[in-house]
């Protein structure tokens, strides 16, 4: 174990031999956090998953820095099909500890075979097109997206989870049984898993008690004694009687009773047949007209996609277009380069200028012709490093008066302007995570990490980084 406060290896007693730091404390919530790492371990062993991830997780509470627990949550959450959260906690142990971390092989299995990536994207997207089935009422449809999800990932135990449920709606038991018995094999505690178990089971145990009740037998062996002086004569109950309309009687008995064998032998057979026939046929008309219906709302969400991309060119193409059918862009930098020739140090207005053509973001290149682009190019030469000093001051002014808003889109500019400077990127990324939107604070870190390291800002972006991924 390593001295927080100076590096030093520590010893037996309760102060750190380097610096004299007290670590006791320390000590009790490292050991802490390699008890529950231990315990995820026992039970990730004996395919305890759900009970894992919580030991795993309360590890980490302990020690962030527990790379062995961070590595093992990645792969529990793996085993159960959740790839996209044992990919978050892989790269946050790779950011962790950048050198001599499997978690690069991890990383390295799935984003290097493009089939695997390709399947866990198209796991995702069925999964939660299935979602949106279920919100519509259209189970069917929902069946048949989670098969297909199924196909992909078989141990994925959410989808398993939604199917079961889906056949417990329609009251098919014993294939929602088969699929949470699916589930317990991957994981055998999973609480979800095993009270959808309990109500199936429950619902199919009475049928299994009235197959298996023993049936009453009837007595035919009762008989009628009576006494005639010292002897005793016993008589059936159910004797025969041996006069002529007796026999006259059970002929036609037996008659009736050989017409009614064969119609309830021959007739339930037939019918039965026939009913199985419709059955049949009633099952692959259901099937196409499943397919249909799905193939139906694939093209209708294409149709409406379309017409929302041609919408947004439309209304691209007049912004570019001023009242004289000019692009506004070319006016924009006209402008700018104009003013620069006047008076290079009006850095305000030249800036100003230069903002009108972000207004174009969506515009093809082949929309710009290539005399415009190299006259942007050599301009932004000319005037980059000051346009990017301009917003970072600006930004930077806005960032220490609290207002995060205006703060951004000027701590952007002067990034764009000017890459090489790394504390407007880095205070972008504090103006994201003060307005609440970690994801994109995380994604400001991480460039800060990736295009600054070794540096003090890609020091601090690790230390933000990991306390948001903590309060996750």
């Amino acid at each position: 174990m390593i001295c927080y406060n100076c590096g030093c290896r520590l010893s037996e007693h309760d102060f750190c031999t380097g610096c004299g730091v007290d670590v006791s404390l320390y000590k009790k919530i490292m050991y802490m956090s390699n008890r529950f790492y231990n315990d995820g371990l026992d039970k990730a062993t004996v395919r305890d998953l759900s009970g894992a991830v919580i030991s795993l997780r309360q590890s980490l509470k302990f020690n962030k820095n527990n790379i062995d627990a961070r590595n093992l949550l990645g792969l529990v959450y793996f085993e159960m099909g959740e790839v996209v959260a044992a990919l978050s906690e892989w790269v946050i142990s790779k950011n962790l500890r950048p050198k001599k971390n499997i978690a690069d092989d991890y990383i390295d299995m799935i984003q290097n075979n493009q089939s695997r990536l390709d399947a866990i994207n198209q796991t995702i997207k069925k999964y939660n097109q299935a979602l949106v089935y279920c919100y519509q009422d259209s189970q069917d449809l929902a069946v048949i997206q989670l098969k297909k999800v199924l196909s992909y990932n078989p141990k994925y135990i959410r989808a398993h989870q939604l199917l079961a449920l889906l056949y417990i709606n329609i009251e098919e038991w014993e294939k929602a049984k088969k699929e949470l018995l699916k589930c317990c094999q991957i994981d055998t505690n999973n609480t979800t898993t095993l009270r959808y178990l309990k109500e199936v089971e429950h619902m199919l145990m009475p049928e299994d008690a009235a197959k298996n009740a023993p049936k009453k037998k009837t007595s035919s062996d009762e008989v009628i004694r009576y006494q005639s002086g010292n002897e005793t004569i016993i008589q059936p109950v159910n004797g025969k009687d041996k006069s002529g309309v007796s026999s006259l009687l059970n002929l036609g008995i037996g008659v009736v009773i050989g017409v009614a064998i064969a119609c309830f032998l021959i007739l339930p057979a037939r019918i039965q047949s026939a009913q199985a026939d419709i059955n049949d046929e009633l099952r692959i008309v259901s099937e196409q007209s499943d397919v249909k219906t799905a193939t139906i709302d694939e093209q209708q969400q294409k149709i409406q996609s379309l017409t929302d991309e041609n919408q947004r060119l439309s209304d691209e193409l007049a912004s570019f277009e001023g009242t004289d059918g000019a692009l506004k862009a070319t006016d924009g930098l006209m402008m700018a380069v104009s003013t620069y020739l006047t008076n290079p140090e009006d850095i305000e207005t030249i800036a100003g200028y230069m903002e009108s053509l972000e207004t174009q973001e969506g515009e093809e290149e082949e929309t710009r012709t290539a005399s415009f682009t190299a006259l942007q190019e050599n301009f932004l030469t000319l005037t980059g490093e000051q346009l990017g000093t301009y917003y970072y001051n600006a930004g930077y002014e806005s960032y220490n008066a609290d207002n995060y808003e205006e703060a951004i889109p000027n701590l952007e500019r002067a990034y764009r302007y000017n890459e090489t400077n790394a504390d407007a990127l880095f205070y972008l990324g504090n103006s994201y995570r003060r307005l609440g939107d970690n994801d994109k604070a995380k994604e400001i870190y991480a460039q800060v990490i990736d295009n600054f390291p070794d540096t003090r800002r890609a020091n601090e972006a690790e230390t933000y980084l990991a306390e948001i991924n903590n309060e996750n």
